[in-house]
């Protein structure tokens, strides 16, 4: 199968935008500060193992959501979230894991820094790894195919910062 990338840094041409977070290209990225909302990508993928490089301060509240059966109005309830939130108040289901189907344990730490998610999404297994470690493998099969969306929400206190870059996929 053929990589596809979704992010080049440049455009996002391959995005809609839900939501009122205030996403810019800055620096080959794109940035969120502010607001509540997400990247919605227009195409829709089955199996799939996709590729994202993200950053977020300490304060950052994000998450890659995968097979988003609603790419109007993504939710926890219909769509999986690969969470990305160093500061959650319930870390079982932190950074690394996938909300509510694989927890995590320890919970790494991506703040400050650059990380790469390689997430990979096949009938109804799930393999998460993050900086090349596997934080999450899991078996559910509530949705089959979907929206992949990018997640800015307010943090830990109202606040954060959320980057992402070079995103690619390969359908499966």
């Amino acid at each position: 199968m053929s990589r596809v990338t979704l992010f080049d840094g440049k455009s996002l041409s391959n995005w809609n935008v839900i939501g009122d977070a205030d996403w810019k290209l800055e620096g080959g990225a794109v940035v969120a500060t502010r607001g509540n909302g997400f990247l919605v990508s227009k195409t829709s993928y089955g199996d799939f193992q996709i590729k994202v490089e993200f950053w977020v301060d300490e304060d950052g509240n994000s998450g890659v959501f995968i097979r988003c059966t609603d790419p109007q109005n993504v939710t926890g309830d219909n769509a999986y979230e690969v969470n990305i939130y160093d500061k959650r108040p319930d870390p079982t289901y932190g950074t690394g894991a996938i909300a509510n189907v694989a927890k995590v344990d320890p919970m790494p730490k991506a703040g400050g820094k650059w990380n790469t998610y390689e997430i990979t999404a096949k009938g109804s297994h799930f393999v998460v790894v993050l900086n090349g470690i596997k934080t999450a493998d899991a078996q559910d099969d509530k949705f089959k195919s979907g929206h992949i969306a990018l997640q800015y929400a307010p943090g830990a206190h109202d606040a954060g910062i959320v980057k992402f870059r070079r995103i690619e996929i390969i359908p499966l």
